[in-house]
């Protein structure tokens, strides 16, 4: 079994904590690299960056779909997502789609955290687009005057998500925040779902089952 994890962004900090979640994740169970597109803008906030990343990223799917089982998008935004399982029949997962479709079977309500305020409507959308509204309590994002290190101000808009909003499920919104689900959730005492985690998690599951891409 082998797994590309793809970041459709160029930054090579964010593919580097890819990496180690990739590495705890696989164990000695499956084989998974992760790769990141160069050309691609530094961070996907926007349908423009989407755009940007995404025919780079069609092109890699393409050129690799025979050395691979499966892939997954690391983008919450799941850039291209619906386009790459229209190229290849092999299973392709994006950590937004997984994550949000996880947080239902672990609480009632869920609320995704994001980077910023700037994505909050394109959060809002994809929920919609999943048909996920009834399971949402909420979309959050550190506000501009907080301070501190990202640890910090994810868990105080988290913190807020499940005080004021209700949420029973935190679904981190952003690939660049792997790693930090058990912090937050050591605070917050909800579930918190890491989405490069949980598109690992599903895609081993879908492989072991022999899952494909339905064609019809």
């Amino acid at each position: 079994m082998k797994i590309l994890v793809i970041n459709p962004n160029s930054s090579i900090e964010m593919t580097e904590s890819i990496k180690e979640t990739v590495r705890a994740a696989a164990g000695d169970r499956f084989e998974a690299e992760v790769c990141r597109i160069t050309e691609a803008p530094p961070f996907i906030g926007s349908y423009a960056d989407q755009l940007a990343s995404g025919p780079h990223l069609l092109k890699l799917l393409k050129e690799q779909e025979d050395n691979y089982d499966g892939f997954i998008i690391a983008c919450h935004l799941d850039p291209c997502l619906d386009a790459a399982k229209e190229i290849t029949e092999k299973p392709v997962m994006g950590i937004g789609e997984v994550s949000m479709r996880m947080a239902p079977l672990l609480g009632r309500k869920f609320s995704v955290v994001g980077s910023s305020s700037a994505t909050t409507y394109l959060k809002r959308r994809m929920v919609e687009q999943y048909g996920l509204e009834k399971f949402l309590a909420s979309v959050r994002a550190p506000k501009p005057e907080w301070t501190g290190s990202q640890e910090e101000l994810l868990i105080r808009a988290a913190g807020q998500a499940v005080r004021e909003d209700g949420a029973d499920v935190i679904v981190l919104g952003c690939a660049g925040f792997t790693g930090l689900d058990e912090a937050i959730k050591d605070d917050v005492k909800v579930p918190v779902l890491d989405g490069v985690a949980c598109a690992l998690a599903v895609m081993e599951g879908v492989l072991n089952m022999r899952g494909c891409t339905c064609r019809k």
